[in-house]
């Protein structure tokens, strides 16, 4: 066994730094589009483009920086890519044009998925103790979602005060802490097996990956029927499968397909990637119920997302202890349990719904989360090798990140369905363009 890291735990707090920048800026430019649309004259594809093109490049480079890492240096990548994300992040600040804030976007993005497999293969270096990494990964997951509905209220309130380019300076501080600490306490490694880069591999998956994320946000906002997103979708699964098939013969592979050997890092996988499913789609609709029923803006939207951190939290905390006396296995099913019930009391929500409601079920959601995503996380982690944690690490966020894209798009377009179905007479625009756009009309009409 590796000898453990003296300073490991401050190590910790830099790794979960570097992930709370990840969760602040996947949320917090939702906040934030109204206002671009004036202040960069942005038109609705450019707000797109602008929105989604940060999860998109993320998507696209997760697995070749996995292997980058293991080839090159985690820390040394890590480090790099702290640096990358909080240049970029000023250049999204002082960006002067929409053209300048999308390029700026996908950079961070390009950042941000080496950071994410980065911070996360090195927690085996720094906890050889099974017992001490789960409470490691559990810290490192829960500062990860915690940036998710972190994002609105952060940034509501700096739109409030400031410009709207200050809800990106708010990483510097934090990048800028994350990297002394990085460079103070995290150990360089990399694998001790040097093989050449997979470059078939890297551009089959990652064109296959941006493809299917490009197709999947694309059907959640024109629906299933739009014929650019199917033949996007249709593309990228071919181009996967290709992938698929040329890692079982590559002598190189980009990826370990013999880790899906592993029912604990299949399983682990599998059920992580299904609560990003759940967490996503929850942060696509019940902010939107908050604005468009509840009348709250951006700011009181993210605020009403905290119960759901404290059910985390919450969650985190029991699933520890409850799994050291019974086992995983119960602390799934709890978890899973929780999550279901929760979902199901969200689902009997409608527009005479008080807040009160809202946040019991949201802090169930939030439990449950709690319960299945580090400990899924964990026995993933358990089963990957330190030559291999890299490229292991890359393949479960890479399908963590696709469960949380095809969350939004499922969830958004059966939304979608059901508000159009019920219109009835009303179903042209501009109230069948959407809720929100609905109520406005409606309040400018005089329409009850």
């Amino acid at each position: 066994m590796q000898p453990r890291q003296p300073h490991r735990w401050a190590a910790l707090i830099a790794l979960s730094l570097a992930m709370l920048t990840i969760g602040l800026d996947t949320t917090v430019l939702t906040v934030a589009l109204p206002t671009l649309a004036t202040d960069l004259a942005a038109t609705t594809s450019e707000l797109q483009w602008i929105s989604s093109v940060y999860p998109l490049v993320m998507a696209a480079a997760l697995l070749t920086a996995g292997a980058l890492g293991d080839r090159y240096g985690r820390k040394r990548l890590l480090l790099g890519a702290l640096l990358v994300f909080g240049l970029a992040s000023l250049a999204c600040a002082y960006s002067g044009s929409a053209a300048a804030l999308i390029a700026a976007r996908a950079v961070l993005g390009l950042a941000a998925a080496v950071m994410m497999p980065m911070s996360m293969a090195v927690l085996p270096v720094l906890f050889p103790d099974q017992a001490e990494r789960k409470k490691a990964l559990t810290i490192w997951v829960t500062s990860l979602a915690i940036g998710l509905p972190l994002g609105p209220v952060l940034g509501g309130w700096l739109l409030g005060h400031f410009w709207w380019g200050s809800i990106f300076l708010i990483n510097l501080p934090l990048v800028v802490v994350a990297s002394l600490a990085v460079a103070r306490f995290v150990p360089e490694s990399r694998s001790s097996e040097v093989h050449p880069l997979d470059w078939p591999g890297v551009a089959l998956s990652s064109a296959g990956l941006a493809g299917l994320t490009y197709g999947i946000i694309r059907t959640g906002n024109g629906g299933w029927g739009d014929p650019i997103a199917r033949a996007t979708i249709a593309g990228a699964a071919a181009l996967l499968t290709a992938f698929i098939a040329w890692q079982r013969r590559a002598a190189y592979p980009l990826i370990d397909l013999k880790l899906f050997s592993s029912s604990g890092f299949t399983w682990g996988t599998i059920f992580a990637t299904s609560v990003n499913f759940a967490m996503f789609g929850l942060f696509f609709a019940v902010p939107q119920f908050f604005q468009a029923i509840l009348g709250v803006d951006a700011l009181g939207s993210g605020l009403r997302l905290l119960p759901l951190i404290g059910g985390l939290v919450i969650g985190t905390r029991l699933a520890e202890r409850i799994g050291r006396r019974v086992g995983v296995g119960v602390v799934l099913a709890v978890g899973f349990g929780l999550l279901t019930a929760g979902l199901l009391a969200g689902a009997g929500a409608g527009t005479g719904t008080g807040y009160g409601y809202i946040a019991g079920w949201i802090t169930v959601v939030g439990a449950g989360m709690g319960f299945v995503l580090p400990t899924a996380m964990g026995a993933a982690l358990d089963e990957l090798p330190i030559e291999r944690s890299g490229s292991g690490s890359a393949l479960v966020q890479a399908l963590r990140q696709a469960g949380g894209t095809i969350g939004v798009a499922v969830l958004g377009t059966v939304l979608s369905s059901a508000y159009q179905s019920g219109l009835g007479e009303l179903g042209r625009p501009p109230f069948s363009d959407g809720v929100v756009q609905a109520i406005g009309a409606a309040t400018t009409l005089g329409t009850p």
